[in-house]
């Protein structure tokens, strides 16, 4: 009974059952009930219609009948009885026969079903039939009645048997299709399906289907654009390691290729660093220890950090910190979430540029500056792994293209917003929202 369709199948046979039990219940009593009124019925209209024939109409009626049938009687006027009914005739009902009876009596341990009606010029007729056989003709009605209600329930049954195939097969079919998009198989074509909710989930899996396809082929771009990354630097070390081992580099070149394997090392740990900080935002154990922070001390103390670098830089960094107000975050990683969107400013603005890091109202830190800017389109893959890296590689300085992935997943680890759009100077916006205290 763990199937779909051995569970339809048993509910529909509980279902039929009960409504031919409940059918028969209410029927069967009926049927007796009906056969009584309708025997009496007849028993009144032959009695009426001999009450109202001739004498010798009703003496030859009474001389046919029988215990086989009906069973006739005529009451003359002066209360005699004559005919094969006479002995249903109690005493107690013999005063009666002036008025219509119609009423069962107890003629030799029988039951009798007995109708009387009076004749115009005095007596009356008097019909009766044996109760026996006016139930046996009740349980023949009731046998096809019973018969008629175990067609419904085997036919039933078969309709609930055909119902249970048609419902569990699109639901297999389905399941199948299921199992091969785990298998890894994509782009399966998955047809309409005959029931509503079947088909609801057929095209819950179309969508999963499209949806795997478009994030499997951004891993592997991005794992494509990891290895170049990796590689460009690891080719240059590797390089003047080798030029170094044979003796190739000049006394006088040491320091340049020192300085080279340096920056590349150091863009390759940053690289590294960057893919380390995304896996251990994506992990279930990545810690969040949220607490009221002052917004106005999280913007000077950044501001602070990265004056010199921005001075460095030929960069005018200017923090805005505000008036007080209490945010509920963590104040380590909220602190980094705002490095690296002053981190990412500063590699946009060229020199002589400016970036602004200000507090639009209480609960938000926004970080601004006046460089190229975002388009349209980049707005709308902006937090997208390596997509603007990938784009402005070649005319802008870029990071490793996992900035601001890292920043909106760890904006949504702190429970925090982190919204890009254009800044008033000119160039991007960053605003992030942090819950209320």
């Amino acid at each position: 009974m763990r199937t779909l369709s051995a569970r339809t199948l048993l509910a529909t046979t509980i279902v039929a059952i009960v409504a031919v039990v409940a059918t028969a219940a209410a029927s069967l009593p009926l049927v007796s009930l009906a056969v009584d009124l309708q025997v009496r019925r007849e028993l009144t209209t032959q009695a009426t219609t001999l009450a109202a024939a001739s004498p010798a109409v009703r003496d030859r009626a009474v001389a046919a009948s029988g215990p086989g049938g009906t069973r006739l009687a005529v009451v003359s006027p002066d209360g005699t009885l004559r005919g094969p009914a006479k002995a249903l005739v109690p005493p107690r009902l013999q005063a009666r026969l002036d008025v219509p009876i119609s009423t069962t009596v107890d003629a030799g341990g029988k039951q009798f079903v007995v109708v009387s009606r009076p004749i115009a010029g005095g007596g009356a007729v008097v019909a009766a039939q044996r109760v026996d056989d006016v139930q046996q003709t009740s349980r023949a009605i009731v046998l096809s009645v019973l018969g008629a209600l175990l067609i419904g329930l085997l036919v039933a049954i078969g309709v609930g048997a055909l119902l249970a195939r048609a419902t569990a097969r699109p639901l297999r079919a389905t399941a199948a299709l299921a199992r091969r998009i785990a298998a890894g198989e994509r782009g399966i074509d998955i047809p309409p399906q005959p029931i509503t909710e079947v088909d609801d989930v057929a095209s819950a899996l179309t969508t999963l289907d499209r949806a795997l396809a478009s994030s499997e082929a951004r891993q592997r771009e991005f794992l494509l654009s990891v290895s170049h990354e990796l590689r460009t630097p690891l080719t240059a070390v590797r390089g003047y390691a080798e030029a170094l081992a044979d003796g190739m580099i000049e006394p006088d070149e040491m320091a340049s290729v020192g300085s080279t394997l340096v920056a590349e090392t150091t863009r390759l740990d940053s690289f590294v660093s960057d893919l380390l900080e995304l896996a251990r935002l994506e992990a279930d154990d990545f810690t969040v220890s949220p607490t009221d922070v002052d917004a106005a001390t999280l913007v000077a103390d950044a501001g602070l950090a990265w004056s010199g670098r921005a001075r460095g830089m030929q960069v005018s960094l200017v923090a805005q910190p505000g008036a007080p107000a209490l945010l509920h975050t963590d104040p380590m990683r909220a602190r980094q979430l705002l490095d690296g969107l002053i981190e990412n400013a500063l590699r946009a603005v060229p020199a002589g540029g400016n970036v602004i890091v200000a507090r639009p109202d209480a609960r938000s830190i926004e970080v601004r500056d006046d460089g190229p800017g975002l388009t349209a389109d980049d707005l709308a893959h902006v937090f997208d792994r390596g997509v603007l890296h990938d784009r402005y590689r070649a005319t802008r300085p870029v990071g490793t293209g996992l900035g601001l992935s890292i920043a909106v997943r760890l904006a949504t680890r702190l429970g925090a917003r982190l919204e890009a759009g254009r800044a008033p100077e000119g160039g991007a916006s960053f605003r992030v929202t942090f819950p209320a205290p």
